[in-house]
Order: structure tokens, then C-alpha cells, then sequence
């Protein structure tokens, strides 16, 4: 890859000759290729942005010019003009390179970007302060796809920017996709831009339209200057537009019409996702590494395999999702019924609200996100959802440690939000057995939202119970009740391996799974009055998680038993291996022992 070994800043790309960009787009394409099917990540966005990356850099002079990545995914591109390549031997690994921009990677990063729809509004502050500290030659950038302009707080920064005479360049990546293919009015419209039968298109893709000769469009009638559609793989093309964008010295909108996995055939022919995230996989065929043994089912197909049982015996449950059918689990529902399944685009707000809706109207929304994405919409679960009491049920993939994606995608603080909600009832699952349960327990509530929380990866061997005493499972107990470890979701086995340990010491121990965190049951309550001791375990926040709403609970009703709550600390954690990050946050038997041993002898754990 000697071509790259020459890059070490977007000035090096700056002084190449014309004629040496295709080889050079070749040459990405072939190193993204290789690198990413070794160690995983996001192939199929950063195929498609080759050439528009590559003309961003051309024309625009980064750092001065901030170029900001909407939802972040696509940077790798940028990641290697701006002198990243060495380190993609270690993608998303501990230490190495990050999956999404860094700011304390380069000063070519802006912002740690990798929540959609985000990039718009970045883009008006940033054009902002430099109008207001004079630096009026300076331009913004913002590299948005179609399946984030989606998202309503990008319209919102729309509306703002449009309404200015700032030099905001928003350039939008048309692929047609975010997962899947982006759904609803605007992807509609923008086909009638693209499309050459529509008799309002702009103009070929290749060439750029001007404020003369384009149509009035959703962009325009916001303020923007249209400039496209432009093929996103023609550098001459893009490299003209972007240069009249830039001379516009004001907001300014480039439509670039882009091929997701462009250059690698299995990305280009895969109709599911375009392999946009992958793990270790075939830098041939873009399959992965066939296993000797079938492996166990993950959290998410467990999960969409029950919802779909539940559909076919209930015909009021509905699922919704923000553009991510199958990274939630719902593909299954879609398939045998697409009229209950709504993909509402990167919306969570609206997704929340849409489902208060359909509880209003007589039935039970299922709404499937990623942990890390319900927290954007906080406000709805807490007044359009629990203030009207409505049966939604959330249910919450990759929650806690989720490993190499990063601080913005481990699912954290999902449950110190969702545990301060009146009326919420919250389940983790530890196994299979109980995932199904809990959520059939879920969906059979009308009187008030639920939620299910489970990590990322594959469903652990199931963990039986001794007995139950209400809805707690008791999963160990060696008759003296000296300590209560309260294990909250797949943590079980943790907690029943320092179980093992404490009576080898000679220690009593209970280990119990709530299964529902909140409300805490009043047989719970009695458990812990009994013991000497509690810790509890949890796979979230220690900052206002379960372990903390416990205590307070306790304290209402004047429990007086010694509680101490381990879980992740009250920071951005890195990007590793979960296994890693959890010993790293003391999440270990070890741990569990050496809390008990240190309460037990009166000094702070």
C-alpha cells in the first residue's frame, strides 16, 4: 500500500496529481477491504464515502474547515488521510484505534460522533462561534446520509442554518440506506431528485444543479442552495461541486448519490445490511469463519423469535424500531407481518411517541432499540409513555458493556434512567428461559410501560433456580444468612461463583436474581432484612443504577441491612473487549469477595 504510506495529512492528498485519485480510491478500497474483514467494523458506509472523503479533502482545508461525520461510522476514509492508516492493524481493539471519530486521536476530529442526526446541529454552533469570533474565510462541513436526515433534530439545525447567511456546506449521502433501505416521505422524495423518470428531478446524477436551474425541493424551500445531484464516485464531479459550494459562502446543500459497499461485490449484492457492520469475515466472500460447532443463540434472535411467538397469538402486539429492523430483532415480525411492524426512521423520540399513540388506540407497542439510543429519548418515556400509564414495552438490545464500538455505545445509564420513572417496571433477564418469560410477563401488563435490558452477544447456559419466593428467583443459598448477592441480569454466574468462594470461607451466602428491578417486590424486601449483608451487582451505572434505587426503597421501609452496590463507574469507558472492560470495572467474583471480606470488617469496600 505504498500509495498510502505517503499520506500523512490531508496535505499530501492536496498536492497528488488528478490522475493519481483513481488508483488512490482503488487503493483505500483494497486496504478497507483487508482490514476491516480482520478486525471488524463498519465496511460498507466507509466503502461508499471513498471518493466523497476524498474530494472533502481536496477542496476544504481540515482542521481549519471542521468536517463533521454524521453518526461517524464512515471516517475511516478520513481516518487514513489524516495519517491513521498504521493504526487500523488494531481496530476498535484496546488501545488501538477508535470506530468512530476521536478527538483525542487527531485534530482533524471534531467531535466524538457516533449518534445520528447530530452532525447538522454541530455544524451550526461551530459556523456560529467563528462568525462570532471573526473567522468568516472558515467553512463547515457536514457529511450527513439520508438514513440520518431522517432524524428530526436534523431538520431542527435545518431550519436554523437555512435561515442564515453563514457558509455551512451540508453534504448529503445518498446510498438509500441506513441499515436497510430509509423509509418514509423524505427518502421519496429525494428518489425524485435522483430518479430519471420523475419529471422534477434536478439533473443527472454528474452534474450539479445551480439556484437557476434546480427544482424547488424540500432544501431549498428551507433556505439552502441545492447543488446535485452529483454521482458521489466521480471525483471530477464532486471535486467541481464542492468547489462551487465552497465559493457560495453560504448554507449551502450538496446532494451526492453514493453506492453502499461500493467496490466489494458481496457488500454491493447483500440486500439485508450491505455488510455494514461486520465482524471477522472473509475478505473474499465477506462470510464469516465457518465454527465446528453451532453456536448458541444471541439475546437478539432469542428475543425476535418470542416476539414473534407472542405476535401470532396477540393480534393488538406491534413493534416499532428506529431504522434498525434486523440489528433489534424485529426481521421476523416484518416478514410474516409488515403491516405491525413500523420502521419510523433514526427517530427515537418520535418512535416513543408513536408508540403512546398505538397504546392510546388498543395495543401493545413492543419498541426494540439499542440501549444507548433510548436515552435520547428520555423526555417521551418519561411524559408521552409512564405519565399516561400506557402498556409500551421497551425492549433495550446491547445494554451495558457492548466492547468495541465505545463509550457511546455501551448501554450505561439505560437503567438509572428507566429506574427513576414512576410506574416503569424494569426486568433483566439472565438466560433464555428467562428472557421469554420476562417478556411475555412484559407484554401481558396494561396498567404502565416495562422494559427489558440484555447485553450484546450470545445467550450463556441457563441458570436454574432453587425456588422462588414471589417474582425472585433464588438461585443459591447455603442456609446461614450472612450475605445477600443480589445479581442483576447475566451477571448470575458471576455472583454465584463468589458465592462458592464466601462459603469456602466459611461466610453464609444467598444469591438472588430480582428478575424485575423495579418495582422492588416486597418479598425482596424480606430477603434482605434477613441477611446481615447485601451486595448487588449490576452491569450499569453505580451512579443512580438498581443497586441505588434499591437502597432508597430499603430506607423507605426502614431496612436497616448494610447494602453495597457494585457496578460500571460513573465514566466514558473505552473500547475493548467486554470481558476486559467488566474485570476492569471490578465486575468480578474477585471482586464480590473482596467487597464482602472488606464490609465485614468494617472498612470501605
Amino acid at each position: 500500500m505504498s500509495s498510502l504510506d505517503t499520506l500523512q495529512g490531508p496535505q499530501d492528498l492536496q498536492r497528488l496529481p488528478a490522475a493519481m485519485l483513481p488508483a488512490l480510491a482503488d487503493d483505500i478500497r483494497a486496504f478497507l477491504i483487508s482490514k476491516v474483514c480482520a478486525a471488524g467494523g463498519h465496511l460498507g458506509p466507509n466503502l461508499g464515502a471513498v471518493e466523497l472523503t476524498l474530494a472533502l479533502h481536496r477542496v476544504f482545508t481540515s482542521p481549519r474547515d471542521p468536517l463533521l461525520f454524521d453518526t461517524g461510522h464512515q471516517a475511516y476514509v478520513h481516518k487514513i488521510l489524516t495519517g491513521r492508516a498504521p493504526g487500523f492493524d488494531r481496530l476498535r481493539q484496546t488501545g488501538g484505534l477508535s470506530g468512530y471519530p476521536s478527538r483525542a486521536e487527531s485534530v482533524h476530529d471534531w467531535c466524538e460522533n457516533s449518534h445520528a442526526s447530530t452532525s447538522v446541529s454541530y455544524a451550526d454552533g461551530l459556523s456560529k462561534a467563528f462568525a462570532l469570533s471573526g473567522h468568516t474565510e472558515r467553512t463547515v462541513i457536514a457529511l450527513i446520509g439520508d438514513g440520518a436526515m431522517t432524524g428530526g433534530m436534523a431538520f431542527e439545525a435545518l431550519n436554523n442554518i437555512g435561515g442564515s447567511t453563514r457558509p455551512v456546506v451540508v453534504v448529503l449521502n445518498d446510498n438509500a440506506r441506513s441499515y436497510a433501505l430509509t423509509t418514509g416521505a423524505l427518502a421519496a422524495h429525494l428518489r425524485t431528485l435522483t430518479h430519471p423518470d420523475m419529471p422534477d428531478r434536478a439533473g443527472p446524477p454528474g452534474s450539479a444543479g445551480s439556484p437557476q436551474t434546480t427544482p424547488p425541493n424540500v432544501f431549498t424551500h428551507l433556505g439552502f442552495t441545492y447543488l446535485g445531484p452529483v454521482d458521489g464516485h466521480d471525483l471530477d464531479a464532486l471535486q467541481t461541486v464542492l468547489e462551487q459550494a465552497r465559493a457560495l459562502r453560504r448554507p449551502v446543500l450538496v446532494h451526492a448519490v453514493t453506492v453502499k459497499g461500493k467496490g466489494f461485490a458481496p457488500a454491493e449484492s447483500d440486500e439485508a445490511d450491505c455488510l455494514h457492520a461486520v465482524g471477522t469475515v472473509d475478505a473474499v466472500t465477506g462470510y464469516p469463519a465457518p465454527t465446528p460447532a453451532p453456536s448458541p443463540p444471541s439475546w437478539t434472535s432469542l428475543f425476535g423469535q418470542t416476539l414473534l411467538e407472542l405476535a401470532d397469538e396477540r393480534e393488538d402486539v406491534v413493534a416499532i424500531t428506529a431504522s434498525m429492523l434486523r440489528p433489534t430483532g424485529l426481521h421476523p415480525m416484518a416478514l410474516k407481518y409488515p403491516e405491525r411492524v413500523f420502521d419510523v426512521g433514526i427517530a427515537e423520540q418520535h418512535a416513543v411517541t408513536s408508540a403512546a399513540g398505538l397504546a392510546l388506540g388498543g395495543y401493545h407497542p413492543v419498541v426494540a432499540l439499542y440501549s444507548t439510543f433510548l436515552t435520547r429519548a428520555a423526555d417521551q418515556v418519561l411524559m408521552d409513555v409512564a405519565l399516561h400509564r400506557l402498556p409500551v414495552t421497551f425492549v433495550l438490545d446491547r445494554a451495558g458493556i457492548t466492547g468495541p464500538d465505545g463509550p457511546s455505545h455501551h448501554g450505561m445509564w439505560d437503567a438509572s434512567l428507566l429506574t427513576l420513572i414512576p410506574g416503569m417496571r424494569l426486568a433483566l433477564p439472565r438466560d433464555s428461559v428467562q428472557l421469554k418469560a420476562l417478556l411475555r410477563e412484559a407484554v401481558a401488563w396494561n396498567d404502565g410501560p416495562s422494559a427489558l435490558r440484555f447485553p450484546k452477544g450470545v445467550v450463556g447456559p441457563e441458570t436454574k433456580a432453587v425456588r422462588r419466593t414471589g417474582s425472585v428467583d433464588i438461585l443459591f443459598e447455603s442456609g446461614i444468612k450472612d450475605v445477600l448477592l443480589l445479581s442483576y441480569g447475566p451477571l448470575a454466574p458471576l455472583c454465584l461463583e463468589a458465592a462458592a468462594q464466601l462459603v469456602s470461607q466459611g461466610i453464609g451466602a444467598t444469591v438472588a436474581d430480582p428478575r424485575w428491578a423495579t418495582p422492588v417486590p416486597a418479598e425482596l424486601r424480606e430477603l434482605v432484612a434477613a441477611h446481615r449483608l447485601v451486595v448487588t451487582v449490576e452491569d450499569n451505572s453505580r451512579t443512580g443504577g438498581i443497586g441505588s434505587h434499591l437502597v432508597q426503597t430499603l430506607r423507605d421501609h426502614t431496612i436497616t441491612t448494610p447494602a453495597h452496590n457494585l457496578g460500571l463507574p460513573r465514566d466514558f469507558l473505552p473500547h475493548g473487549p467486554r470481558a476486559q472492560l467488566l474485570c476492569d470495572a471490578g465486575l468480578t467474583a474477585t471482586q464480590v469477595l473482596t467487597t464482602v471480606l472488606r464490609a465485614r470488617a468494617g472498612t470501605p469496600p
